[in-house]
């Protein structure tokens, strides 16, 4: 017969099993590392697993967090260049991939960024059969796509970060025009995380007034406070970042932190997230952009559909068709 100390060791391992809670991050350069500290700020895991094939880089950066273990509740950090460290995991997030260059557009990249997710993700969905992927690597949209075809994952498991940083980039310069803070100014960029994104006009608001009802030429050519030029400096910013510092790191780490919380504490809240949009606003084929997606433990669970004025649903299904005229010349 079992001793009341045994029994008690016994459950207390179960329910460890079920509770644990491991997060894998592949690619450690600068935007996998800023996912990778602000996950370890807000304790969403209990185990973070990295992956890279730069060895040396993978260690030191590895062995720079282990060293911070005192400041944070993550009790278990570990790191390899073999896949075989990302077993079990509950979420993946893949920033792998090349850099985009000063200049490039996030289109440009595609075939590369191909390529490399050929070679990553069979093998890690074969380690971690149940989890969810979250895509970070650009061009976002277009990945995404390409890693739900690759890993044979259910769609509702493979989510891209898509328009969630251009949604607070968005609400940063709104709430920065009127002198109010960006949590309390509301709207939602959509479509392609890049160039052919679209800015909802119709539905920002603050404290529930629209603000369409105090200017209704408000984004428009015609509009005197040039409320347009804030989408144009949302597309434009990451450029400028680039050429400023030569990577984003710290808003796409941020950024992707929110969505893990989303995930990791089923907090069921609506992110513009990059998801499958066929069957949507007459879009025929299987193509990934970002509307706003309630996101949960089992990943996306429901897609919010916008009511979107004329001119915002035709920028939407030009966002689709700039997507499509690359992605069905992919060869993967």
């Amino acid at each position: 017969m079992s001793t009341i100390k045994e029994q008690l060791i016994e459950n207390l391992i179960k329910e460890d099993k079920i509770s644990q809670r491991k997060i894998t991050i592949v690619g450690v350069g600068a935007v996998g590392m800023a996912c990778a500290i602000c996950i370890l700020m807000k304790d969403l895991t209990d185990e973070l697993a990295l992956v890279d094939v730069a060895e040396d880089k993978l260690k030191g950066e590895t062995m720079d967090l282990q060293h911070g273990s005192l400041f944070f509740h993550t009790s278990k950090i570990i790191s390899g260049k073999d896949y075989s460290v990302s077993a079990n995991s509950q979420l993946i997030i893949i920033t792998a991939g090349v850099r985009q260059k000063q200049g490039e557009s996030r289109l440009s990249l595609v075939q590369r960024n191909v390529d490399i997710m050929k070679s990553v993700i069979p093998t890690l969905v074969r380690y971690s059969p149940d989890c969810k992927m979250l895509i970070v690597s650009n061009p976002v949209d277009i990945l995404t796509y390409v890693v739900w075809k690759l890993s044979g994952l259910p769609v509702t498991r493979v989510i891209g970060s898509g328009c969630n940083l251009d949604s607070a980039r968005f609400r940063y310069l709104i709430g920065d025009k009127l002198g109010v803070h960006p949590t309390s100014c509301h709207g939602w960029i959509i479509g392609e995380h890049g160039d052919s994104s679209v800015p909802l006009w119709s539905g920002v608001n603050v404290a529930g007034v629209a603000l369409k009802t105090l200017d209704p030429k408000l984004g428009t050519d015609s509009e005197k406070d040039h409320w347009k030029n804030i989408h144009r400096e949302v597309v434009q910013s990451a450029y400028e970042i680039l050429k400023l510092k030569g990577y984003t790191s710290w808003a796409i780490g941020l950024s992707v932190t929110d969505l893990v919380g989303s995930i990791v504490k089923n907090l069921r809240r609506v992110h513009p997230v990059t998801t499958m949009v066929k069957g949507f606003y007459g879009i025929k084929e299987e193509i990934f952009l970002s509307i706003p997606c309630i996101l949960g433990q089992n990943g996306i669970s429901d897609i919010v559909k916008v009511n979107m004025n004329s001119e915002e649903e035709a920028l939407f299904k030009k966002s689709a068709n700039t997507l499509w005229n690359v992605q069905k010349d992919l060869v993967f």
